[in-house]
């Protein structure tokens, strides 16, 4: 499943084969063309780098929840079915994110979890806008809950493009978003929050935050630090709830991959390092073929580098530097790859493969 735009600026949803490509069925969702004007306060002027079609679309074992730069949220049936439609910016107020909305939804069972982070306005007008967390249900689209975000940021360090984190920690399901200069955690049963670590000051975020052996790990704003936090407590944590940090080369956009105790990322310039997951020690540094928007991913013992040009480049999963591959597309990748039953699918400007 996939979403996109046509030439006349339609919105769609695309079901295509996984084993022929064949493109199955397509359903109009809306309509939006991306602003690309010069920055104004309150206005989205959509960077370059996205347009309304940046969310990605997520299932669950029969729904397809799709989400666009408009606001607009549908869920469908794999037949293409319609269930609902709804749009945030009629439901919740106009977006005031500085570059376009594109934060995508969660699925935790029955409902869909969506997040606004955005610039508060709080220095322009008596009222500021509310950044916040929504949840529907999936069958239905009926709101089930919303809980407004609060934190210390202002202008555009209010902005976040992340999706948020549905994970399990200490035996507790909760819900872990970045942004704002602040990482906390919610209950996605009822939107109530379960923690809080506020003072990240680094600016808008756009790598989303991924766990495992007890710890969040996190992009500090533009290009700041990552760092690890410990998962567990409640309420306002304090500073030394942060395990460790890094300050080199860590990523603009692409989000930290944490696979086999190891922690891989790579900056939108082309250098990739691998850490030891719970110390924080380098393992291995080089640099790759760039630029970098995309995501890397790991499957088989292996992590893929897309960059945006095209070249894909295969680094062994392990603590000593050990290059694979290098294969070229003709394409520009900027979406992160999906990998499903031995099969990995590369998302370019122009094609699928």
């Amino acid at each position: 499943f996939l979403t996109s735009h046509t030439a006349d600026a339609k919105l769609i949803v695309l079901r295509l084969n996984r084993t022929t490509g064949k493109v199955e069925w397509t359903r109009e969702i809306g309509f939006g063309r991306p602003f690309r004007g010069k920055l104004r306060r309150g206005v989205q002027v959509f960077h370059r780098w996205h347009n309304m079609a940046s969310p990605s679309v997520v299932t669950s074992s029969n729904r397809i929840v799709v989400q666009f730069g408009t606001g607009d949220i549908a869920a469908l049936d794999f037949s293409g079915k319609v269930l609902w439609k709804r749009n945030l910016q009629k439901d919740h107020g106009r977006f005031t994110i500085w570059w376009g909305f594109a934060n995508s939804s969660v699925i935790n069972g029955g409902q869909v979890i969506t997040v606004c982070m955005q610039d508060s306005l709080a220095d322009l007008q008596p009222k500021p806008v509310s950044s916040y967390i929504v949840a529907h249900g999936i069958d239905t689209g009926r709101r089930l809950w919303k809980t407004f975000r609060k934190t210390r940021a202002d202008g555009e360090q209010c902005d976040s493009y992340t999706t948020p984190l549905l994970v399990t920690l200490g035996g507790r399901k909760q819900l872990v978003i970045m942004g704002a200069n602040q990482l906390d955690g919610y209950n996605p049963a009822d939107g109530r929050q379960l923690w809080f670590l506020p003072g990240l000051t680094g600016g808008r975020t756009v790598p989303s935050p991924t766990a495992g052996l007890g710890l969040i790990f996190a992009v500090r704003g533009l290009r700041g630090e990552i760092l690890a936090v410990h998962s567990g407590g409640s309420g306002r944590l304090a500073e030394d709830r942060i395990a460790w940090t890094h300050r080199h080369n860590s990523p603009d956009t692409c989000c930290p991959l944490l696979y086999h105790g190891l922690l891989f990322t790579v900056s939108d310039d082309g250098i990739a390092q691998c850490l030891d997951a719970n110390s924080g020690e380098l393992q291995w540094r080089t640099r790759l073929k760039g630029p970098f928007k995309a995501s890397p991913i790991a499957a088989e013992g292996r992590v893929y580098f897309p960059s945006s040009t095209g070249l894909v480049t295969v680094i062994a999963a392990q603590r000593e530097l050990k290059q694979l591959a290098a294969n070229p597309l003709d394409d520009q990748i900027i979406a992160s790859p999906a990998a499903a039953n031995g099969t990995i699918f590369l998302r370019g400007r122009k094609r699928l493969y």
